[in-house]
């Protein structure tokens, strides 16, 4: 039988900084790239979609958050 190995919490801490940093990354691509869009050209709905894409990515992160706290808390 394989023995499965247990992370510390340091080490899951930086493993989650990492993952947090990509998806706070896209999001902030996809907000900057939907403006730049937007300001560009007179694509307004397809600057608008990749905006609101990056919008809902951040929402999700925090809620994801949000969520994490609260049962890292109690």
């Amino acid at each position: 039988m394989l023995m499965k190995k247990h992370l510390t919490r340091q080490e899951e801490f930086d493993i989650l900084k990492i993952v947090v940093d990509k998806f706070l990354l896209l999001a902030v691509f996809f907000v900057g790239y939907g403006i730049f869009k937007i300001v560009d050209s007179a694509e307004f709905t397809v600057g608008f979609c990749v905006l609101l894409a990056g919008v809902i990515l951040l929402i999700i992160m925090s809620v994801i958050f949000v969520r994490e706290y609260e049962f890292i808390k109690s």
